[in-house]
């Protein structure tokens, strides 16, 4: 297997199970003509975190890395029309994207987005929220945790985004400051009662990777 074979099932999947969205499909355009790095989740992942959202029957929603706004419409779209996304971008031009990619799908009176360093606005903010997506920068990762737990209940769900580095994690050596991130959230939840959690290793468009899934007791 390679990963043609992979993105092929990917396509296939998402032709079956998704179909045409001419927002989203707008919003990736957005992206692109902004310089944005084409880092989005896929539309399979995103539609994931959409069911997600659902299944916690999630009316505040924190999202840590905002992008262009994709991940953050596939998670709005599961809130009610009273409900609220919070989402943290450090970077300006990321955050004007997201607007106006969130305006256009009609998302404007839920979404919240939150310009500055992720660490600075998440002690600013009160919860509980019922679920929380973090996907910023991953040397971060083990304060993101401990704010979005900070700011759970019990039976909230954190999912923590791009924890398999392309197989790299498993290695305790290694210098790269992202995979040094990703395993200190990891030994972070591994002491931590309050939590139960696992990793869901993928394979797709985005090559291979995985999220971690943590729910609050």
């Amino acid at each position: 297997m390679d990963e043609r074979t992979w993105q092929a099932v990917d396509a296939y999947f998402t032709g079956q199970l998704l179909g045409p969205d001419p927002v989203l499909d707008a919003a990736q355009e957005a992206n692109a003509l902004a310089g944005l790095p084409a880092i989005d989740v896929s539309p399979a992942q995103g539609k994931l975190l959409n069911l997600l959202a659902g299944t916690v029957g999630a009316r505040r929603i924190l999202e840590i890395g905002t992008l262009g706004g994709y991940s953050t419409i596939w998670l709005a779209r599961a809130l009610p029309a009273d409900g609220e996304l919070v989402t943290c971008e450090v970077d300006t031009t990321h955050a004007e994207v997201a607007r106006a990619n969130v305006a256009r799908a009609g998302l404007g009176g839920v979404v919240d987005v939150r310009v500055g360093p992720a660490l600075d606005t998440l002690p600013t903010l009160d919860g509980p929220f019922d679920l929380a997506f973090i996907d910023a920068d991953k040397r971060s990762n083990a304060e993101y945790f401990r704010h979005a737990l900070r700011l759970s209940r019990p039976g909230t769900l954190i999912v923590v985004d791009n924890v398999v580095r392309g197989g790299r994690v498993a290695d305790a050596h290694n210098p790269d400051p992202d995979v040094r991130g990703t395993r200190a959230v990891a030994e972070v939840i591994a002491q931590e009662p309050r939590v139960d959690a696992t990793v869901v290793q993928t394979v797709g468009s985005k090559g291979y990777d995985g999220f971690l899934l943590a729910r609050v007791r």
